[in-house]
């Protein structure tokens, strides 16, 4: 059907959309985090541009298991947190099985930030950083595939053939030329992921268990909502580490950042330098500190404990 609005299809489960040109957070499952600004940057129930369909009907469509395809480019931050069961929406705070997105054109940056469940198709290019994402052999001719990191390493993808990575057991190594954000996004199982190269936002964000290691620098909010396990960066990160952290360790071999341990309610950083500010500050290494230093491979006498 064709209308005022652009062309709507609902058929085998699938929604097509014809957008106005590449509109950001198309299946963003926190609203391009609507808790903060309250609908003044995007009302889920609002219309996507040149199309019959709501934020909200994406997302719920995709949430249900259902296929969307977009016919054309998309914009920044497609299928953010896709998968995840948010408590501020009456969720359980953990993930759901969500379905897929079709990208007939190109995608611009942070496509699959803290994704955690799902399946991404894209014709055309994808613009770095992407997020907690994986490319994996496609099934379909012409398309790129992309699922999520955490989703690989929770057993929800079993099977599939990792390209620009490999995957022994619960170690995952990555090694692809992309600059991600929010890596390790909700990881809550005993796995090691190793990213060679740099990272940006958020590395370890939500995390629970496991390691994720970076070969490389970070960028901000490095540990942000840190939960457990462990975030090791073996360069510099930016500003605003282990904002919010809870619990787990935040180990950096470089500089820290300014703003460090902001709002920090728990968990430990140990970094070679680092601004901390309230209720963040210096202590003495503990034995404990000086071994996971040590099972890192760095040299703890470098190192300076804030907690």
């Amino acid at each position: 059907m064709f209308g005022i609005f652009g062309r709507k299809k609902e058929e085998r489960n699938l929604i097509e959309l014809e957008p106005d040109g590449p509109v950001d957070c198309i299946a963003d499952f926190t609203y391009n985090f609507y808790w903060q600004h309250h609908g003044e940057k995007l009302d889920p129930d609002q219309l996507i541009p040149g199309t019959e369909y709501s934020y909200r009907d994406v997302v719920e469509h995709v949430r249900s298991g259902g296929e969307v395809r977009i016919k054309g480019d998309a914009g920044h931050r497609l299928a953010s947190s896709m998968g995840a069961d948010l408590k501020y929406f009456g969720g359980t705070g953990g993930s759901v099985m969500a379905g897929t997105l079709t990208v007939d054109g190109d995608v611009d940056t942070r496509m699959g930030i803290s994704m955690v469940s799902g399946t991404i198709y894209v014709r055309g290019k994808v613009r770095d950083p992407i997020g907690n994402l994986i490319e994996v052999k496609s099934d379909r001719r012409g398309y790129k595939k992309f699922i999520s990191v955490t989703d690989v390493l929770t057993g929800g993808h079993g099977g599939e053939k990792l390209l620009g990575a490999t995957l022994t057991g619960n170690r995952m190594v990555i090694d692809d030329g992309h600059v991600r954000d929010t890596l390790g996004a909700r990881l809550d199982t005993d796995a090691e992921i190793i990213h060679k190269g740099d990272v940006d936002l958020s590395t370890g964000i939500l995390m629970r268990r496991g390691t994720v290691m970076v070969k490389g620098d970070a960028g901000k909010n490095t540990g942000a909502l840190l939960s457990g396990g462990t975030v090791i960066i073996d360069g510099d990160c930016d500003d605003f580490s282990g904002i919010d952290m809870r619990s787990g360790y935040l180990i950096v071999n470089g500089d820290a950042g300014k703003f460090m341990g902001a709002q920090r309610k728990g968990g430990v950083i140990l970094a070679r330098k680092g601004k901390p500010v309230p209720p963040t500050s210096e202590n003495e290494l503990t034995g404990e500190d000086k071994n996971l230093i040590l099972k890192a491979g760095f040299n703890p006498q470098h190192f300076r404990r804030f907690s």
